[in-house]
């Protein structure tokens, strides 16, 4: 998700008007709206100062709304926490042991990462049972036309 979309979405969260949000972090009354407008639809990338800025407002770190960096295990926490706001996917405990599962009351959105899910785990079972790499290659290229086709 580029920043102008979690820009676009913590705000929505905080039920703030890009108005809001743009005098909050110091644009002239005339332009506030417009300025935030930009980021969220990708025309502008806010300046550092700016991200800060909004994080301010927004109440969160700057770094989530950086792409992250999976490098690190705040760059993971931080794609976590976008795909629980995306997609449903939610930490929960089974028997004591940690596991992510697919918040169901999200419609369609659950289906499509269940599908995606199941695709994952059969892949991961082929490969624990050495089948050939050119067939790890072919299921990953469908699943990333697949998801290509879905972000059409």
């Amino acid at each position: 998700m580029a920043i102008g979309e979690r820009i676009k979405r913590i705000r929505n969260f905080r039920k703030l008007t890009q108005k809001d949000l743009g005098l909050a972090i110091g644009f002239d009354e005339n332009t506030a709206d417009v300025r935030v407008a930009q980021y969220e639809t990708g025309t502008r990338t806010p300046k550092e100062k700016y991200i800060n800025a909004i994080a301010a407002v927004l109440q969160i770190s700057p770094s989530a709304l950086s792409v992250p960096d999976i490098d690190n295990y705040i760059g993971v926490l931080q794609t976590l926490f976008a795909l629980e706001d995306i997609y449903g996917l939610k930490i929960n405990s089974i028997d004591g042991e940690l596991c992510l599962a697919l918040d169901k009351s999200i419609g369609t959105s659950y289906l499509t990462m269940f599908d995606m899910f199941s695709a994952w785990q059969t892949q991961s079972e082929k490969l624990k049972n050495n089948y050939p790499k050119i067939e790890a290659e072919h299921t990953r290229a469908a699943l990333d036309a697949r998801w290509q086709d879905q972000q059409k």
